[in-house]
């Protein structure tokens, strides 16, 4: 009989996952040494290699690669009898793992978090801030309960909720303060500011402006919205920003904003998790919140939030 610990099993899924020994000792909260130790009674236990390691990074062997998938799920099933002990309470308390794609949780992480601590006071609340196909990976794995996304998600193993809809608006440089607002057409002659790849909200854009197919003659990127809007303010190019965003990112910056005409650019902001997660009910009572606290958030910055373009 094979006797390895969940503890292994977790030490492994770390290292796989890494892929250095160092970082995954940091996630784990133990020794590198140790977890090295504990790496090579795996090996000895299962009486084969798991790791090819060298000087500078660790690769898995064939036989490594198996067993990450197959540790994967029995740790997935493991934290799945924890939801299930949880669901069967009166009370929703213990860890919930929150992810959030980096264009929401800035100015929706604050009052959501607030909210849910008041409501369930017994809760753990764990947030990642990443990009969607990093969530929704995690999420699949896991490693998340659910994630704050832009819908749709499409994976058949999640369950979507639609939460609200958020328009984007147009940031140009203040010396664009009164001009008319561009048209999508003419969008795609401007120099528009983008986040770098990856971010859904890219991809939201470009599809705004019709340039799937044909990119624009010129086009910078950044990694958040905040130095988008500064590169607008520098008079660089213009960008659009989601509606949330706008108090907080143009409130040290000068630039003009304004509206697109109807029907203007928007995104629907859900929430997802497993279908076969035990705690469905809850994180369905979870979405609720989530959505009261976004209608606050809008509320609040409802007079800040107001396009600065008198044209618009």
């Amino acid at each position: 009989m094979i006797n390895l610990t969940l503890r292994q099993l977790r030490y492994f899924d770390a290292l796989a996952r890494l892929g250095h020994f160092g970082r995954a000792a940091e996630a784990c909260s133990i020794s590198q040494p140790a977890l090295s130790m504990q790496i090579k009674e795996m090996e000895e236990t299962l009486g084969g290699l798991l790791l090819e390691r060298s000087a500078r990074q660790v690769a898995l062997t064939r036989f490594g690669e198996e067993l990450a998938q197959r540790v994967r799920e029995i740790l997935r099933s493991v934290d799945e009898l924890g939801d299930f002990a949880r669901a069967s309470r009166d009370r929703f308390a213990g860890r919930l793992r929150i992810g959030m794609i980096p264009t929401i949780a800035p100015y929706l992480l604050p009052t959501i978090t607030k909210n849910l601590t008041r409501l369930h006071p017994e809760l753990d609340i764990r947030v990642r801030e990443t990009m969607t196909p990093k969530l929704i990976q995690e999420l699949t794995e896991g490693r998340l309960d659910t994630a704050i996304v832009a819908l749709p998600v499409s994976e058949p193993s999640l369950t979507e909720v639609a939460l609200f809809q958020e328009k984007f608006l147009l940031v140009r440089p203040s010396t664009d303060e009164g001009t008319p607002v561009p048209s999508r057409e003419m969008m795609r002659e401007m120099r528009l500011l983008l986040l770098e790849e990856g971010h859904c909200f890219r991809d939201q854009a470009l599809s705004f402006c019709n340039m799937q197919s044909a990119p624009p003659r010129e086009m910078l990127d950044a990694n958040s919205l905040s130095t988008l809007v500064q590169m607008v303010s520098a008079g660089i190019g213009v960008t659009l920003i989601p509606e949330m965003a706008l108090p907080v990112e143009t409130r040290s910056a000068s630039v003009s904003v304004a509206r697109f005409a109807d029907p203007q650019p928007s995104r629907t902001i859900g929430m997802v998790w497993r279908k076969t997660s035990p705690l469905a009910r809850q994180l369905l009572q979870i979405s609720e919140v989530v959505c009261l606290s976004a209608g606050k958030v809008r509320a609040r910055h409802a007079a800040s939030a107001m396009p600065r373009n008198p044209r618009a």
